[in-house]
C-alpha cells in the first residue's frame, strides 16, 4: 500500500468509528421524565443506560465533537489518574441517581484498562438534581469535606464507599455520611463538623453551574476531551463498550 493510500485509510477511520459510536449512544439512550430543579438551572432528570421502558432522547444524532462551555480541568479538580493524561474524561454526578452509581462501576473498568501510561484521567464534578434527590447535594459536601482532611485519595475513597452502600434515589440515611467517613479512616469529628459547616456549599454549586454550562440536563452527563481539546458529550450510564469507542476515538485525534 502506497503512502497516499494509507494516509486516506487512516483519515476514514476516525469519522467510522464515530458514526460507530453514535450507532450504540442511540440505542443505549433513554431518560426519565423530566422535572424543574432551581438550584439547577432547567429541566433535570436521570438519564439512564437504556433498561428501564421510558421514552428515548429525541434528536439524538452520531455522537461528535461539540463547542461545549465548561471550566478547563485543573489540579483544582477531582482527579483519578493523571493530569497530564492524553484525554480527560469529566463526569458530572449525583451520589443518589442509580444510573450515576452503575456508571460509577463502568468508569472504574475505564480507568483499569486506559490509566496506564496515562491515556485517560476520570475527573468528577458534582451535579446534584436537588427536584429529585435532595440527599445529594449534603452527600456533595461530604465529598469535599473528604477531600479536606485527606486529600485527592480519600476523596475517592470516600466517593467508592459512598457509591457502594447507598441504595440510591435518596435512600442513604444522612447518619451513614461519618460511618463513611470513619471507614475511609478519616477523622469523625473533624468530618462532622465540616459537614456542618456548610462551607463546601458555594463550591458544589460551582460545578452544579459548570454542568448547566457545559450542556448538562441529567445524570450522568460526561464530557470527553481530546489531547486537542476537542469535547464529545455522553447522556447517561453507556456500557464500557461504547464508551471504550469513544475513548479509543478520542484518543486517535492528536
Amino acid at each position: 500500500m502506497n503512502e497516499e493510500s494509507s494516509k486516506t485509510k487512516t483519515e476514514l477511520s476516525v469519522p467510522v468509528a464515530i458514526i460507530i459510536a453514535g450507532i450504540i449512544i442511540a440505542v443505549s439512550i433513554v431518560a426519565t421524565k423530566g422535572a424543574t430543579s432551581p438550584a439547577g438551572g432547567g429541566l433535570q432528570y436521570e438519564v439512564n443506560g437504556g433498561s428501564d421502558n421510558n421514552a428515548p432522547l429525541s434528536g439524538v444524532e452520531p455522537i461528535k465533537p461539540t463547542d461545549i462551555k465548561l471550566r478547563p480541568v485543573s489540579n483544582e479538580d477531582h482527579i483519578r489518574g493523571s493530569l497530564d493524561s492524553t484525554v480527560k474524561f469529566v463526569v458530572y454526578s449525583d451520589t443518589e441517581c442509580p444510573f450515576c452509581k452503575r456508571f460509577h462501576s463502568t468508569m472504574n473498568q475505564v480507568m483499569d484498562s486506559y490509566s496506564k501510561n496515562n491515556k485517560v484521567a476520570w475527573v468528577y464534578r458534582h451535579f446534584p438534581l436537588d427536584a429529585l434527590h435532595s440527599k445529594a447535594r449534603k452527600e456533595s459536601e461530604a465529598l469535599e469535606c473528604a477531600n479536606e482532611l485527606g486529600g485527592n485519595d480519600k476523596f475517592w475513597a470516600y466517593l467508592d464507599r459512598l457509591m457502594e452502600v447507598t441504595p440510591s434515589n435518596n435512600q442513604l440515611d444522612s447518619a451513614e455520611l461519618p460511618k463513611i467517613a470513619e471507614f475511609v479512616k478519616l477523622d469523625k469529628t473533624k468530618f462532622q463538623t465540616c459537614l456542618s459547616s456548610g462551607r463546601y456549599a458555594a463550591k458544589v454549586q460551582m460545578d452544579v453551574d459548570d454542568a448547566s454550562s457545559a450542556g448538562g440536563r441529567g445524570t450522568p452527563y460526561s464530557v470527553i476531551i481530546s489531547a486537542t481539546g476537542k469535547k464529545y458529550p455522553i447522556d447517561g450510564a453507556l456500557p464500557y463498550e461504547s464508551l471504550k469507542v469513544m475513548v479509543d476515538t478520542a484518543l486517535r485525534d492528536k
